[in-house]
């Protein structure tokens, strides 16, 4: 979630070793043209699975370097504005990605939407609810009983921004807005259902299918919310080969694979 102050002072380091026209191999253990660029990718935490696998690939090739740093799209979109050195960024919303190309701060034409989701209503694995179904019609506050509902902050993470949009669409928010737990970003909430801390909670299917600790008690009508999108760009301040590589990456049939298999809808 947060950004190593050590990590990029070691970085200007080596940019300046290779300025000074130093071989790269005695720091980094490689040879040829490896490590010829680096770049920090901001990803929204519903992508953490995915993105690992990724960037170890990329990292594999031994060109250049990617470094992740998840957490709430809201969060690693301010973080960009206050002058975190993100090279991409890739959120799980179009309002934080535009929020930032409004300021300025993204490479104009190289914004791509990579990635689609469902919502999914969740319970732990060890306490399963008996809802079978998300509709105008469900007793939601009865199913909760005395516990709550957890989910993504509905003021700034994307995650709970379409949770609030379908609850709302569906006529369930203004009984249920009162037992919400908000939480930090889609893991987070992912997280009190999985230690049975609240007996329901919305995630995305994505993260519901890495848990062991949940199930899936229903998807909620794709009709309820906006689509939801995973939008990827480059960040204006730290445009360079390796973004550029690593958003290429992100296309590439290697990647789709790898989201594929995480449950993603992969955008042709």
């Amino acid at each position: 979630m947060t950004y190593s102050i050590a990590r990029f002072a070691n970085r200007t380091i080596i940019q300046a070793v290779v300025g000074l026209g130093v071989a790269l191999a005695p720091l980094t253990g490689t040879t040829g043209a490896a490590w010829a660029g680096e770049v920090t990718v901001f990803a929204a935490a519903s992508t953490t699975n995915a993105i690992t696998d990724i960037i170890a690939a990329f990292n594999g090739q031994g060109v250049h370097s990617a470094t992740p740093s998840f957490a709430s799209s809201s969060t690693l979109a301010k973080q960009i504005e206050q002058g975190a050195p993100a090279g991409i960024f890739l959120s799980a919303n179009g309002k934080w990605m535009e929020y930032l190309a409004e300021r300025g701060l993204v490479v104009e034409g190289s914004r791509v939407d990579l990635l689609g989701n469902r919502l999914a209503l969740i319970s732990p694995k060890s306490n399963p609810s008996s809802l079978t179904e998300i509709s105008a019609q469900t007793d939601l506050v009865g199913a909760l009983g005395e516990g709550r509902l957890s989910l993504g902050d509905p003021e700034h993470v994307p995650a709970g921004l379409y949770a609030k949009e379908a609850l709302t669409n569906l006529g369930l928010w203004e009984s249920v807005s009162d037992k919400v737990a908000p939480a930090s970003d889609v893991r987070a909430a992912l997280s009190f259902v999985e230690r049975n801390e609240t007996p329901l909670g919305i995630v995305y299917s994505t993260d519901a299918a890495v848990s062991d600790g949940v199930v899936v008690t229903t998807l909620f009508p794709e009709s309820s919310h906006k689509k939801i999108t995973y939008p990827a760009a480059i960040i204006a301040a730290q445009d360079n080969d390796a973004a550029r590589a690593f958003l290429e990456y992100l296309k590439a049939p290697e990647s789709k694979a790898v989201f594929e298999k995480y449950g993603f809808q992969v955008n042709e």
